[in-house]
């Protein structure tokens, strides 16, 4: 697919300078690089600045937050990589600062529209949840914060060793963590995910899950089992959901969805019938729509049905699929 790499969160060419992560003496240079910068994170949403928050806010590493601050799920920035001046780039966690008096109704919501100013923070520098900011991102910051979102992410969650359960160190600048009881190595992870452009001449299978607001339908999507094939995935989870059998399956384009830590593979497939026996556990509900239709829901003319979310990976291929750029 000619387009692939222009999804969000497709990647900017970021130097992640994995060779320094092993290296102590290196990442402590680092660290007290004059030019390095850290991106904070407070409760999975990014720091951003700028009228219509589309730049990610980075502090230098003297920064009172960063040295003394309330800190949060890692116990020391994890090193991301260098910029294209060659400055250090970090990132942390500051999720133990509570946001008192700010309005934190939404966090955690289906949509977050709640913006938080840390008072150790100039004014302007704001946290915002990454879904609704995503599609403003240059595709460096987009790959910034994905990354510092989905590691960080990750040591919530992998505290302690799942070999014996005694607590973990932090290893390799944020990317590895080790068990000092049992010698277990642990690594962030990825899971894989396939979501599914299913065709059946000129209409597109579309799904919807319960709690998902009304009238917004997406791509059939789910993850991929151990032993499986993409293809077989796809074929797997296309039958379960709405009951169609899925000939021949191609692959389009991924994206890194740091929601919290799944790689999205984006496939073609061929439907062999248009008749639906749903599963109302997998799902709420499934249609064909026709291409005519889905115009009219991209263009928000359509009486009932809304577009997928801008910035993932289920628009990004109905609109190539509208504008016959999938090849």
């Amino acid at each position: 697919m000619k387009h692939a790499e222009t999804v969000t969160f497709g990647g900017s060419g970021l130097d992640r300078a994995a060779q320094i992560r092993t290296d102590a003496e290196a990442l402590i240079a680092a660290r007290h690089d004059p030019m390095a910068r850290c991106l904070l994170l407070w409760r999975g949403k990014p720091l951003v600045q700028g009228n219509a928050l589309d730049r990610l806010s980075l502090v230098p590493m003297s920064h009172e937050l960063i040295k003394n601050g309330p800190g949060g799920v890692v116990e020391q920035p994890i090193f991301v990589g260098h910029a294209d001046t060659g400055a250090p780039l970090f990132a942390t966690d500051i999720s133990n600062w509570s946001a008192d008096g700010l309005d934190v109704s939404g966090v955690g919501a289906f949509v977050d529209r709640t913006e938080q100013q840390h008072p150790g923070l100039p004014d302007g520098y704001v946290f915002a949840e990454l879904r609704r900011i995503m599609t403003r991102l240059s595709p460096r910051d987009a790959e910034l914060a994905a990354t510092a979102k989905a590691v960080i992410g990750w040591h919530e969650t992998h505290r302690y060793c799942a070999r014996c359960g005694a607590p973990s160190d932090i290893a390799q600048g944020g990317w590895q963590r080790i068990c000092p009881a049992c010698g277990g190595q642990h690594f962030p992870r990825t899971d894989p995910v396939v979501i599914m452009l299913v065709t059946f001449g000129h209409s597109v299978l579309m799904g919807r899950s319960p709690g998902w607001p009304e009238g917004m339908y997406s791509l059939l999507a789910g993850f991929v089992e151990p032993g499986e094939t993409l293809e077989a995935a796809v074929r797997r989870e296309v039958m379960e959901e709405a009951g169609v059998p899925v000939g021949s399956v191609s692959y389009l384009a991924s994206q890194p969805w740091p929601f919290p830590a799944s790689l999205m593979f984006g496939c073609a497939a061929q439907a062999l019938s248009q008749d639906l026996k749903i599963d109302p556990v997998e799902i709420e509900d499934a249609m064909w729509v026709t291409k005519s239709e889905m115009m009219l829901a991209f263009s928000g003319e359509h009486p009932l049905l809304l577009p997928a979310r801008k910035g993932a990976i289920a628009h990004f291929l109905l609109r190539n699929w509208l504008a016959d750029t999938l090849d």
